[in-house]
């Protein structure tokens, strides 16, 4: 089954379909990471968009049932230079293909993904359309110029109720997460802590996070423009000073923006598991997993109470950040990234002594 996709611009790339059969108009982004397709395409912060595997072989060890990282996966597409449809590995449960068939996932394969990442690391991520071999240019150009990417794509895949997870009985500290598009492995990590967590809506308020009488409030990543999602800002902007405070990618974002700093869109964002890091408090390097298309403004931190803790080597974005007074500190990568690297499992840890911290002061006050 011969499928293309056409992009914005007028380009094409023909290859052979595989997953979903529906056509799709989406934001093309590319991922260099070398394992781990089985996480990239369950990772909500996709929602919307199709991947360009830069690494040649995809599909060679399948799916299992226990990687994903949502149980609705919501990415729209993926593109890769050759696919595997004959896995091999014990863990095994299914072919990537039938389980993106099963989330109406489209995929191409055997086309010239080099070519295609440079146009984007060029040009800039842009709109495409994943259609089938005999779809007019002209119509495909007149759809995509016409339709609109989603905006405020938090509401689609945050949870829509309130519900605990980690150790629920004899729990050292109790963790509210608003879940903007979380990973699963974040709750793991927390979980493998002794912490019990209470996952609420990206649009919960502070008050109701306050009733739940939690020790910390984590702030999870996701997909689109931090800037959509008001109800998540203003709740953690009502909640600094109040409560320890660690955010993910999405939730670093939302932080700064809480505190009056402002974001920008990347050029073709950060998307893989081999980014270097500099931790400016430790002089040291951390190879990172990242997935993001808005950064932090660097200039507009200043006067807002937060510094700069850590940048990106490459093209020197801000990547940590903390208020040492209100308890609050931020990462744009994943230090919970699965299947690695695990450089910055070490901030949980300095999460939870955060509040470790502000538990002994509140019983010394």
């Amino acid at each position: 089954m011969k499928r293309k996709i056409i992009l914005e611009d007028g380009s094409e790339f023909l290859g052979e379909g595989f997953g979903s059969e529906s056509d799709k108009t989406v934001e093309l982004v590319f991922n260099t990471s070398m394992v781990g397709y089985q996480e990239i395409i369950s990772d909500p912060s996709y929602t919307g968009q199709a991947v360009v595997m830069t690494y040649p072989l995809i599909g060679n060890y399948g799916i299992n049932e226990d990687d994903n990282e949502t149980r609705h996966p919501s990415i729209s597409g993926l593109i890769v230079r050759q696919y595997c449809d004959e896995p091999s590995n014990f863990r095994c449960s299914e072919t990537l293909s039938q389980t993106m068939k099963r989330y109406d996932i489209a995929g191409i394969s055997g086309i010239d993904t080099r070519k295609l990442t440079r146009h984007i690391r060029d040009y800039g991520s842009c709109k495409a359309c994943i259609v089938s071999e005999d779809t007019d240019t002209q119509s495909a150009l007149e759809k995509l110029k016409s339709t609109e990417l989603d905006r405020d794509v938090v509401s689609k895949v945050s949870t829509d109720r309130t519900y605990s997870a980690g150790m629920i009985d004899n729990a050292s500290r109790h963790i509210v997460a608003i879940d903007c598009g979380m990973k699963r492995n974040i709750l793991r990590e927390l979980s493998a802590r002794g912490c019990r967590i209470t996952v609420v809506p990206f649009d919960t308020s502070a008050e109701a996070i306050l009733d739940l009488s939690p020790d910390g409030l984590f702030v999870s990543n996701g997909p689109g423009d931090p800037e959509d999602v008001k109800d998540t800002i203003n709740t953690v902007k009502n909640l600094i000073g109040k409560l320890p405070i660690f955010g993910i990618c999405l939730g670093h974002q939302i932080i700064s923006l809480a505190y009056g700093a402002k974001t920008y869109n990347l050029k073709f964002g950060h998307r893989g598991g081999n980014h270097p890091v500099r931790n400016l408090k430790t002089d040291k390097i951390e190879i990172t997993s990242q997935n993001h298309s808005y950064a932090v403004d660097t200039d507009s931190l200043k006067g807002t109470g937060l510094e700069v803790t850590h940048i990106n080597i490459l093209d020197n974005t801000v990547e940590g950040m903390e208020c040492t007074k209100d308890r609050v500190f931020s990462v744009q990568y994943h230090p919970e990234s699965a299947p690695g690297p695990q450089d910055s499992s070490y901030l949980f840890d300095e999460f939870l002594n955060m509040i470790d911290e502000s538990v002994k002061e509140g019983k010394d006050a």
